[in-house]
């Protein structure tokens, strides 16, 4: 089982968007994600609720956490999501930056095509190291 960990700095955005999807996209048994933030937020961002609903995942009851080393050694894999020089280095994790802005405060439409390009990421990122969950008969 491999662990993906994103981060960034509130985890009220990018990375609860990135580990939700990631969850509802990998086969459960080979891979799953979590996420954290740098300088976490009081709750996740309403705007990333909603669209996130339109995918048919409830965030309502994510909470934002906080980035330890602790946590982070527990990851395989690293992705960053603009926490910069404030994430931690992974000794053995494989390490990615994804360039996104943060979606606070942005229209919906804008909110949607994060989301939007994050599930493109993670659809290549599950592919890629064959994370993707067992074809039905």
């Amino acid at each position: 089982m491999k662990t993906v960990l994103f981060a960034c700095t509130h985890n009220a955005g990018r990375s609860q968007m990135a580990a939700s999807i990631f969850n509802l996209l990998a086969d459960p048994t080979a891979a799953r994600a979590i996420s954290a933030g740098t300088e976490p937020a009081e709750h996740v961002h309403p705007e990333v609720l909603t669209a996130m609903m339109e995918l048919g995942e409830d965030l309502s009851d994510a909470r934002p956490q906080r980035l330890t080393d602790e946590l982070a050694s527990t990851a395989d894999f690293l992705i960053t999501m603009g926490c910069g020089e404030k994430c931690p280095v992974v000794p053995g994790a494989v390490r990615e930056d994804w360039e996104l802005p943060d979606p606070k405060g942005r229209s919906l439409e804008a909110v949607r095509t994060i989301r939007d390009d994050i599930r493109e990421r993670i659809e290549k990122l599950i592919h890629a190291n064959r994370w993707a969950p067992p074809r039905r008969a």
